[in-house]
């Protein structure tokens, strides 16, 4: 199959999931842009740098939309976004550049760790308890450089860390949902950024129309695609049962993570 065409069906497939669980792309994205990078030839020490770094910046473009659709429905705490992002920002560039430093069998056992986690916490609708308040400015600086430094490692946009996070801290869900919509395109944009950048530095033999490790083609394509199938997600979310949703999504994670892990120490 033309390498266009798997990234319109990997576009599509990955809008409509995040629209249809309110979960970003990330964590299917990453293993299957992988797989496809395999396929197409590309340097097997980098082909997973490749696949984060194009991922994020898929995000990046991706979060606009979302961001703009919570802050027309009043759901952004703006307060928050401008604490944390300060932490975000530098934690996105350490996870990115440390990533770009790692081996692809090393990244691979920690997306693994990661895609596990995730799937595990959906598959039993695991939530934080409502014990704590806000930080203060170097509280929330802290757990945004925690945010970013793991989601720019993994290539997320934070969401899943976010969420989680601000709902422990009281804030309600709708409102936390919709102020991670809104922190992750400064996560995604700085993990794009170190991706990009340490791949220029690190001067490795690298695919052509690749911008660091992003990888040009891809990004646009996917992102496009994702924009449309986004919104057809999100109108299917109401109808379908959520609790079957998330252990169907969470059975995709389990078998992403098993088909990373095949590619990477077989």
């Amino acid at each position: 199959m033309e390498a266009w065409l798997v990234y319109l069906l990997t576009g599509g497939i990955v809008g409509f999931l995040a629209g249809l669980l309110g979960i970003g792309g990330g964590l299917v994205m990453v293993p299957v842009l992988a797989s496809i990078f395999i396929s197409l030839g590309f340097p097997d020490d980098r082909v997973l740098h490749m696949a984060l770094g194009t991922t994020t910046a898929i995000i990046t473009l991706t979060s606009i939309s979302s961001l703009r659709a919570h802050h027309a429905h009043g759901a952004v705490n703006w307060w928050v976004v401008c604490y944390i992002s300060p932490g975000i920002v530098a934690g996105a560039l350490a996870g990115s550049t440390l990533a770009s430093h790692l081996s692809s069998q090393i990244l691979s056992i920690i997306l693994v760790l990661f895609i596990s986690f995730a799937a595990t916490r959906m598959w039993f609708n695991l939530k934080p308890g409502k014990n704590y308040t806000l930080p203060g400015k170097i509280g929330m600086f802290a757990a945004g450089g925690v945010i970013g430094a793991i989601s720019g490692l993994v290539s997320i946009g934070g969401g899943m860390l976010t969420v989680p996070f601000l709902v422990a801290c009281q804030i309600r869900l709708h409102h936390a949902i919709g102020t991670a919509a809104a922190v992750g395109f400064p996560v995604a944009l700085a993990s794009a950024a170190g991706y990009a950048a340490n791949g220029l530095l690190q001067n490795k033999q690298l695919p052509d129309y690749s911008l660091g490790y992003i990888y040009l083609p891809a990004l646009i394509i996917v992102a496009l695609t994702s924009i449309v199938t986004a919104p057809l997600g999100a109108r299917t979310a109401y109808i379908l049962p959520a609790a079957s949703l998330r252990k169907i999504f969470a059975g995709l994670l389990y078998l992403l993570g098993v088909k990373l892990l095949l590619d990477f120490w077989n």
